[in-house]
């Protein structure tokens, strides 16, 4: 596939454990998938195979996201914020996000506007 980017990951501004955020969104309807973290590895694996590639902090290692259950993410666009810290990646997801088995991992909801105060 070999995706290129406008910008070099040596660029975007890293969080402590030198990695970047990465929203994730459905490219279709803007649902907002999951949350997650590229090291330059895992960044660079994603432009190579047009897959979301994240870095699994659990595990210490690259994570394509799919590998395991099949539920690949192919990169539609990235996009980097103003402050160049956060990625949103907009992506076709094939199969469930998260690993309950929901499309998104935001399915919980904590405030909703009919529990707001009045």
């Amino acid at each position: 596939m070999n995706l290129i980017s406008s910008m070099d990951f040596d660029e975007f501004k890293l969080n402590s454990d030198g990695m970047i955020p990465v929203i994730t969104q459905d490219y279709k309807t803007g649902q907002v998938l999951m949350l997650a973290y590229m090291t330059k590895e895992a960044f660079q694996e994603t432009l190579r195979t047009g897959r979301m590639t994240y870095y699994s902090r659990s595990r210490q290692e690259l994570w394509c996201k799919g590998d395991t259950s099949g539920h690949y993410q192919y990169v539609k666009s990235l996009s980097i914020d103003c402050d160049k810290d956060t990625i949103l990646a907009r992506v076709i997801q094939v199969g469930a996000a998260c690993h309950t088995g929901n499309y998104s991992c935001f399915y919980r909801d904590l405030v909703s506007e009919a529990q707001t105060e009045k």
